[in-house]
């Protein structure tokens, strides 16, 4: 596995700080949830791979350059 830069980590823990919502668009894992899935970031590790609640109660992480997720917005 190749890691990212710090500089390119630091730019992730910006766009998707604690609490950003995200839906799955895409993930290479047996154990993903399914495609659509929303959940909640819990914070961007070293590797730059999302930490994510998932609203399944998974905690499959999102691997940076790999997985896909667009951010939400929750209705206020």
């Amino acid at each position: 596995m190749k890691f990212p830069k710090k500089e390119i980590v630091e730019r992730l823990r910006k766009e998707y700080p604690a609490g950003t919502r995200i839906e799955l668009l895409e993930m290479e894992d047996f154990q993903a949830p399914p495609i659509g899935t929303q959940g909640t970031v819990t914070g961007v590790d070293d590797t730059g791979s999302l930490l994510v609640s998932w609203n399944t109660g998974s905690g499959l992480n999102v691997i940076y350059g790999v997985d896909r997720v667009r951010k939400i917005q929750e209705e206020s």
